[in-house]
């Protein structure tokens, strides 16, 4: 039987080795993960590239939708300050003084020897500035609205001619007391008061009289 001698066995055990080399087979696993990671970490990178464009886009139409929140805002509180405007001058003519009602009024009060001489009315306004909201840890304080405050003051002039003048100066300024527009419009506490009474004099034909003044206070009117 012939003998056969293979002169390459040893380089092919040899090759055999090399090719299961464990430190190769490491090598060829460890650039397979760094592949696998560099294809991971681009995709992440990526998806962070996407997510900051959709970022961006987002806070762009946020802004959008702040500054138009804003303008709707500013719009909003003018509207606001036209209506108190509007609501003040819709007061104001509602409470406005008519000298018409005051005239109708002093027609409809009668008191024997008593001469209404003058009539002098006096209108004031007095103006409060007003406070903006402001805010602490404790919330928002409410702000206080300016307002404008009127005071009307009328003065009459009268010629008390009666037999003992001076007698019916009282009786003069309870009929106003008790007339109801007067009623109506007058300070409760102080609403009609004497403020001078002159002492007794005589008119050309010999006729004693005296003069006097009533001061009629309306109520205050806050706007």
């Amino acid at each position: 039987m012939p003998i056969r001698i293979n002169l390459l066995a040893e380089a092919l055990i040899a090759e055999d080795l090399r090719r299961r080399d464990p430190v190769k087979r490491a090598i060829f696993v460890a650039a397979l993960l760094v592949a696998l990671a560099l294809v991971w970490s681009s995709s992440l990178l990526l998806e962070e590239m996407l997510a900051k464009k959709n970022q961006t886009q987002v806070e762009g139409e946020i802004q959008t939708r702040t500054n138009e929140y804003n303008q709707v805002v500013v719009s909003l509180n003018k509207i606001q300050e036209t209506q108190k405007k509007v609501d003040a001058l819709q007061k104001l003519s509602a409470a406005r003084f008519l000298q018409g009602n005051l005239l109708n009024a002093l027609q409809q009060i009668s008191v024997p020897n008593v001469q209404l001489s003058r009539l002098r009315v006096e209108q004031a306004y007095f103006s409060t500035e007003g406070s903006p909201s402001q805010t602490n840890r404790f919330g928002v304080i409410p702000g206080r609205p300016a307002v404008v405050t009127q005071k009307i003051m009328v003065s009459m002039d009268a010629k008390d001619t009666s037999a003992n003048p001076g007698d019916q100066v009282n009786k003069f300024k309870d009929a106003i007391a008790k007339q109801p527009y007067f009623q109506t419009v007058l300070d409760k506490t102080n609403g009609v008061r004497l403020a001078s009474l002159s002492a007794a004099q005589t008119d050309s034909g010999g006729k004693p009289y005296v003069m006097f003044t009533l001061e009629c206070h309306y109520l205050d009117q806050t706007r």
